[in-house]
């Protein structure tokens, strides 16, 4: 016990964490409000159709950016004291990003009948789909500045922008959902990631010198070459994960009933908003770390440590959560949700595993393994899919919960496969 304060005391990691609390704590609350306001004034059916249009949102914002934003702040980060460099950085990713955004709004917008039919199915938003195209390049501004700013390391205004958009975004949301029900929440939930963009151009002024740097012809293929695998390993992740919810979203509608895909969607909320903190300290510590290291012995020192200490406490936080499920239930939506309480269980089995496989799968992005992670990814994607719907043949609704344990317990399996040696081989003086 006395290690494992001084560990929580001096490490890095939960000196990470507490930087970020402030920001955690603000969008958890934004969320679980948001998810109450549509418990109460929505119900179980339309928390499904907001589902599929976070995860198709999603996964378009993901794809106008090129998922070039890790990429970018890497290199900006890595070259703000060479103008030349940091010109062709921004160029490079302003201009590509322009057009992809551009392309994704017109496509969206002109095949927004073709999107509604697949996201909502029998029901009519064609609009919402139209609304989305006209915000889109307004998120893609937002992310480039956000890029700017975390590349130069202005964390305090990253952390004011994060929590003042929080609040601005959960105004307009619940807001939006009193006075038009499904339709506020539908537009909300395309337009509140856009409005950020008004706030972060206050944080920017103080950059407005590197806004004339960004000349189309200063586009580099240097740069793109280097954006390239951070950008095909964030759009695999972030594109396919999104679709294959919204596929078996659609499965369960079409087996089951709108309500049961309600019900799915609010467990996977509840997912959403205990897993954002721990994997907030992930994603700022992990993938550091791992890149510092050059030899199996630290990779594995770090990996058990990682075990050691956080994962019995974040073990313990959700025994917890299993025990308090109807009171967690009743506080974050309503009593219509009551059969979420059974959905539980597997949930947190799953996200359990998936924590413990995450960790060490951040090592195929500190090492730059790119043709591994892809192929795992791809693995997981059509696992979870097939799983889901033969077990939700089988068990009905309980099936999608149990299909995402199975499926994270292979890949897993998997990842700890590919670094066996690693993680239990012998370990040598060269190595």
């Amino acid at each position: 016990m006395k290690k494992l304060i001084k560990y929580i005391n001096t490490n890095v990691l939960f000196k990470v964490a507490h930087l970020n609390s402030a920001t955690i704590a603000t969008k958890i609350i934004a969320g679980i409000l948001t998810s109450k306001a549509i418990a109460i004034f929505i119900g179980v059916e339309g928390m499904a159709l907001i589902g599929n249009l976070r995860n198709f949102l999603s996964a378009i914002q993901s794809f106008a950016i090129l998922g070039f934003y890790n990429g970018f702040v890497k290199t900006i980060a890595k070259f703000k004291n060479d103008t030349i460099e940091l010109s062709k950085t921004v160029s490079t990713t302003y201009y590509l990003g322009f057009f992809s955004t551009i392309l994704m709004s017109f496509l969206c917008y002109y095949n927004a009948d073709y999107i509604n039919d697949f996201l909502f199915l029998n029901y009519s938003f064609t609009y919402v789909i139209k609304v989305l195209a006209l915000a889109l390049p307004f998120y893609s501004l937002n992310m480039f500045c956000f890029g700017i700013m975390n590349g130069f390391s202005n964390f305090k205004m990253l952390l004011v922008i994060n929590i003042i958009g929080q609040i601005l975004g959960l105004l307009v949301t619940v807001y939006l959902i009193y006075i038009e029900h499904i339709n506020g929440a539908l537009v909300a939930a395309v337009i509140a990631p856009s409005l950020l963009f008004l706030i972060t151009l206050v944080g920017i002024i103080n950059r407005r010198n590197l806004m004339t740097q960004v000349k189309i012809s200063n586009v580099s293929l240097s740069v793109l070459k280097t954006f390239a695998p951070y950008a095909t390993m964030a759009l695999v992740t972030a594109i396919a994960l999104p679709f294959t919810s919204i596929l078996i979203r659609n499965f369960i509608i079409e087996e089951l009933g709108i309500k049961q895909a309600g019900y799915w969607e609010a467990m996977n909320r509840v997912s959403d908003y205990y897993l954002m903190f721990i994997t907030s300290i992930m994603t700022l510590y992990i993938i550091p770390r791992f890149s510092e290291i050059d030899n199996k012995k630290e990779f594995r020192k770090e990996v058990f440590g990682f075990y050691r200490s956080v994962m019995p406490i974040f073990g313990l936080g959700l025994v917890l959560i299993y025990f308090l499920r109807p009171l967690v239930v009743q506080i974050i939506f309503s009593e219509e949700f009551q059969p979420v309480e059974d959905l539980f269980l597997w949930q947190l089995l799953g996200d359990f595993i998936k924590v413990l496989s995450i960790v060490i799968a951040y090592q195929f992005l500190a090492k730059k393994m790119f043709a591994q992670f892809i192929i795992i990814e791809i693995f997981l994607v059509v696992i979870l899919y097939l799983t889901s719907v033969c077990l939700i043949e089988l068990y009905g609704i309980q099936g999608a919960v149990m299909g995402h344990f199975f499926s994270y317990l292979m890949h897993y399996l998997i990842v700890l496969l590919v670094f066996s040696s690693s993680l239990f081989g012998v370990i040598t003086e060269e190595n």
